[in-house]
């Protein structure tokens, strides 16, 4: 292979590792985007059933400790490691350990959210999100 053909080549591979980037970003903006949706429904329904917000803890990444959040809202897994805020956003309730954390709160940011909960995380709990949901609100207000 000459240099022209070779650079020929790796550009023809930059352009399609770029246009494989750009197609994967645009269906995780439309996946995202659908479960916005089901996560504001979510949370009308439950504001519609009365089922109370509370406030959100988080769990260390090793397991041994749990700290206050400023969010409110609610659990969707038993374990308690993901739920919704009353602002309508995911939040994966895991934060590194931390000493200022067991005084102040632990800060959580949104999560982008999956139509699959669990999808990617290696663990095997994998489950629609629209499920979970549902699961949730059928619960009412007695949760683990």
């Amino acid at each position: 292979m000459d240099a022209d053909d070779r650079a020929a080549w790796e550009e023809q591979r930059r352009q399609a590792v770029a246009g494989h980037g750009a197609a994967l970003e645009a269906g995780r903006a439309a996946e995202a985007e659908q479960a916005g949706k089901l996560l504001a429904d979510f949370v009308r329904r439950a504001t519609e059933r009365g089922l109370p917000p509370v406030v959100l803890r988080a769990r260390a990444f090793d397991g041994h400790a749990t700290y206050r959040t400023r969010l409110r809202g609610w659990y969707l897994k038993a374990n308690r490691s993901v739920a919704v805020g009353e602002d309508g956003q995911y939040y994966v309730l895991s934060v590194p350990s931390s000493l200022r954390a067991r005084f102040i709160g632990a800060d959580v940011s949104p999560s982008p959210a999956r139509l699959i909960v669990g999808a990617g995380g290696g663990d095997g709990e994998t489950m629609p999100l629209e499920r979970l949901l549902q699961r949730r609100l059928d619960a009412g207000a007695v949760w683990p």
